[in-house]
């Protein structure tokens, strides 16, 4: 019959008409060498971006971590200076946590999240819960205390550390100056 087309099984070929043989895919079925060295070139720019991305979680947080208790030192300071009273920061590293409190050891109100107390607890807050608290030292104790001139007691350190990455806050001891090293 002239002029049908018949497709068949396997290799696709197409019969029109006289006999005359046509590949019906066009040029072979596989991928070129060009067009995987181009996917391959690409999973490996997206891995090159994506596995620093996740590897750094933990160096994420430690600096997280060190920046919020620094600017919760900070706030202690400034709160002892604008009510001319003690304000103390004390740390709890076997629970991973910190409070603020006021002259009368009371854990103070959070200014910000209204109707809660001061405290930070690492391990049940998600943003950092891969941030351990490893020391503690203000003169042997786990708590500043800063007096209505922001001076605290006495100077110290608190140790961070995160899946290797560690993290220091410093408490300057007559200044009060407050920083972070790595």
């Amino acid at each position: 019959m002239q002029g049908l087309t018949y497709l068949l099984r396997g290799p696709q070929y197409s019969y029109l008409g006289g006999g005359t043989r046509y590949d019906v895919r066009g040029r072979g079925g596989g991928f070129t060498v060009a067009e995987m060295l181009i996917v391959i070139v690409i999973i490996a720019i997206t891995a090159m971006i994506a596995i620093p991305m996740m590897s750094s979680a933990a160096g994420v947080q430690i600096r997280s971590a060190a920046s919020i208790i620094a600017a919760d030192l900070e706030y202690a300071k400034s709160m002892a200076i604008s009510r001319g009273q003690n304000y103390s920061v004390v740390f709890d590293k076997n629970t991973e946590t910190y409070s603020i409190k006021d002259q009368n050891g009371n854990v103070i109100p959070h200014p910000v999240k209204k109707g809660f107390d001061y405290i930070m607890d690492f391990k049940n807050d998600g943003r950092l819960n891969k941030v351990d608290i490893t020391d503690v030292n203000f003169n042997a104790t786990s708590s500043v205390q800063f007096d209505c001139l922001g001076s605290p007691d006495n100077g110290g350190t608190i140790s961070l550390q995160a899946k290797g990455v560690t993290a220091t806050v410093s408490v300057e001891s007559v200044t009060g100056f407050i920083s972070i090293t790595n």
